[in-house]
């Protein structure tokens, strides 16, 4: 049974950081495009960082670009979102998805094939 579980989020300062995680299970998370999406109240889920299969083309949207990382450890079958210097636009629901398997076009983020639950981002002074 493919499933992701994403962990890490929580409070935050305005210019603090936290690091999501995105542990697969029941597949091997290699071979596949990942990505990060994030919703907020009232919004539409937005894409903002995806990698594709190969790990060839990363798509970061501009609101993030600089300040979030995308990253994989594939023994530890988990993904990865690095989130420096978080803004009081940033707060969301933040999910991982997968795409693919062998997803080698260029990921913008145009949606996924499997998604975590989500874990919330709160910033706040």
């Amino acid at each position: 049974q493919v499933q992701l579980v994403e962990s890490g989020g929580g409070l935050v300062q305005p210019g603090g950081s936290l690091r999501l995680s995105c542990a697969a299970s029941g597949f091997t998370l290699d071979g596949y495009g990942i990505g990060w999406f994030r919703q907020a109240p009232g919004k539409e889920r937005e894409g903002i960082a995806c990698v594709n299969s190969n790990a060839d083309f990363t798509y970061y949207h501009n609101s993030v670009k600089g300040r979030f990382t995308l990253s994989r450890d594939n023994a530890k079958n988990t993904a990865y979102l690095q989130m420096n210097n978080l803004k009081p636009e940033d707060p969301a629901v933040y999910y991982c998805a997968i795409r693919g398997p062998f997803y080698y076009g260029r990921y913008y983020c145009q949606g996924g094939d499997s998604w975590g639950e989500g874990t919330a981002v709160t910033v706040s002074s």
